[in-house]
């Protein structure tokens, strides 16, 4: 029973991986978006919704590799 729980987290953790970089590389995308570009060139930042994109996918890939290399 114990094996089952481990080896369940450790596709949760790659499916969380797999998440936190694909918001990551989204993230990316809407920051070359012209609506984004002139944002950051009036404010100097990147909007909020790119920056929720950044946060969520590093926390993510963070988690997930916490939950595969755990044990």
């Amino acid at each position: 029973m114990a094996k089952d729980l481990g080896s369940t987290m450790k596709i949760v953790g790659i499916v969380l991986i797999v998440l936190g970089a694909g918001l990551g590389l989204w993230g990316y995308e809407l920051s070359g978006s012209v609506g984004s570009q002139i944002s950051q060139a009036v404010t100097g930042a990147h909007t909020d919704k790119v920056m929720t994109y950044y946060i969520a996918g590093a926390v993510s890939f963070a988690v997930g590799l916490f939950l595969v290399f755990k044990g």
